[in-house]
């Protein structure tokens, strides 16, 4: 699907138009009718030479709005285009039956998208707004995602971010999982080959020298604070620092017995009952996975899960 040359191996909507050397057209689902593959708000770049970077469905219709991406840069104007469900091009039928409406900007203001990836960059929560009429584009603090008159918003979260602690092959594992998927992250390890591992699988890593919590690691609430320790001693001053933040999920690998045994420790110094509530584990949605590829498919789809609930 992502046709580009390979000095732009770019892989954010945003961040394609930015690196083109030509015009660019930035595509915005505004709206759904029924299921739909990807939700309001979704971007899709569709650059002059009608390279493509990110999708708006399973593959239906990326082809065709291409050419409609084309048609809208020659005339100059903002375009929405249709599909499915109350569309005219009835040849162009989408699998899951509902419809869907793509806005398309031709010519995005650069400057603005600048400052758009600027707040990504630095996790800043904003809101892009486009007038469906001329195409121009502002960033605001706060909006949520939808229509507005001739306007047009669409909320921008920070992605999600993991800070993974742990020792051997389920932490390495996980932090591999989060890097191809992704997910900013890094893993914190005392143990050196657990860090070639996440190095190899070209995640950031930081070498732990003492069970403590690195202040320099600092989570915002969209982090999520992961522990896969077998030797559960590390836990505890992790996690007493770890609440303290405003990660929006914290969790720790263990059995029922590892998970009361942890809260005894963090009760001991002096967490409360309203802190260990907000500490998971067992960690995953599938019980008692034993090995690590299974861990890291179950816990991933957890915390995204809680990511989730936390951004609506």
């Amino acid at each position: 699907m992502l046709n580009a040359t390979p000095e732009m191996s770019v892989t954010n909507p945003l961040d394609a138009l930015l690196a083109a050397d030509g015009a660019g057209v930035l595509a915005i689902v505004v709206d759904v009718l029924g299921p739909s593959y990807r939700p309001v708000g979704a971007f899709m770049a569709i650059l002059e030479d009608g390279s493509r970077v990110g999708s708006l469905s399973s593959g239906c219709i990326e082809a065709d709005l291409a050419i409609h991406a084309q048609t809208a840069l020659t005339d100059g104007g903002p375009t929405s285009v249709r599909y499915g469900a109350g569309s005219p091009f009835v040849d162009i039928a989408l699998p899951c039956g509902g419809g869907l409406e793509i806005l398309l900007v031709p010519r995005p203001d650069k400057v603005v998208l600048q400052q758009v990836v600027e707040r990504r960059d630095a996790r800043v929560l904003c809101t892009l707004t486009i007038d469906t009429n001329s195409g121009a584009l502002r960033v605001a603090d706060e909006g949520q995602t939808g229509p507005d008159g001739v306007l047009f918003h669409v909320r921008l979260l920070p992605p999600v971010r993991f800070f993974v602690f742990g020792k051997g092959p389920e932490a390495s594992t996980f932090a591999a999982l989060v890097q191809s998927a992704g997910y900013p992250n890094l893993l914190a390890s005392p143990d050196v080959e657990t860090l070639e591992a996440a190095e190899r699988a070209g995640c950031e890593t930081r070498h732990l020298i003492k069970p403590d919590y690195p202040p320099a690691l600092i989570p915002d609430p969209r982090t999520a604070i992961v522990l896969f320790f077998h030797d559960h001693e590390w836990e505890p001053p992790i996690l007493h620092a770890a609440l303290k933040t405003d990660a929006f999920y914290i969790g720790a690998q263990g059995s029922q017995r590892a998970r009361d045994a942890r809260h005894a420790a963090l009760h001991e110094m002096g967490v409360d009952d309203a802190g260990l509530e907000r500490l998971h584990g067992p960690i995953g949605l599938i019980p008692s996975a034993r090995d690590p590829k299974t861990l890291a498919i179950s816990v991933l789809a957890e915390v995204v899960a809680k990511a989730m609930v936390a951004g609506e």
